[in-house]
């Protein structure tokens, strides 16, 4: 299982990279010190001029894989979204109870990847980026042709899959959708406020409650629509 996690990668919309950051040492370096500089700076302060410095590199060879910051943010966005869909695949592929299920996957979402291990991007540094930052990537005035040119279709994905595990619990639940992508992204909505607003949320950064809110919070709008 452990190799065959190494080696599995999330396919993102390459109109979204000019070169697959995954190709070369340079790229994957360029990737994995974003994913340092991101946090420290904010997206506002980061620029390609300062990752180039972290990196060791000329600013035009960071170009040479993203036309700008923002689309890099998108990059990193999505392939979460997408590797996240891959975990819930591989734990929940030999379990035919979707009430199971669909409890694994809000776990996933809300904790973040369980099988973690992976030569690609550290999940965990990345998922602690999207918590301050994810939204960024997709409030933009770009969004219509991103959604247009398919960029968000990992993010849909994932979306639509959990979404049909609440339409086999109950297929007369109205907004399964709606209720995936609340969930999607209140657990890092969450997340924040309990880093930065602590005022908006009661549940605080060392509470392990966060997965217990969601669950009840899923299956009772389930059950509560016959």
């Amino acid at each position: 299982m452990e190799k065959l996690l190494k080696n599995m990668r999330v396919d993102v919309n390459s109109d979204i990279y000019i070169k697959d950051p995954f190709s070369s040492d340079l790229g994957k370096e360029i990737v994995t010190q974003s994913l340092e500089l991101i946090p420290e700076l904010g997206l506002e302060h980061f620029t390609f001029k300062k990752l180039s410095i972290r990196v060791g590199c000329t600013e035009s060879a960071i170009y040479r894989y993203f036309e700008n910051k923002h689309k890099l943010m998108l990059f990193l966005t999505l392939w979460y979204w997408g590797y996240l869909e891959q975990n819930l695949v591989l734990c929940t592929m030999n379990i035919k109870d979707p009430k199971e299920r669909l409890s694994i996957a809000i776990k996933i979402l809300v904790k973040g990847p369980i099988y973690i291990v992976n030569d690609y991007i550290d999940p965990v540094s990345l998922k602690r980026v999207l918590v301050d930052e994810s939204t960024k990537a997709y409030l933009t005035k770009e969004v219509d042709d991103d959604y247009k040119n398919g960029f968000f279709n990992l993010y849909n994905r994932l979306g639509e899959r959990i979404a049909s595990i609440i339409l086999e619990i109950n297929p007369k639940y109205e907004f399964p959708k709606t209720l995936v992508s609340t969930v999607m992204e209140s657990s890092l909505l969450q997340s924040y406020y309990s880093k930065h607003i602590p005022s908006l949320t009661d549940i605080h950064p060392m509470d392990n409650k966060r997965v217990d809110f969601f669950q009840k919070l899923v299956f009772k709008a389930i059950e509560n629509e016959n």
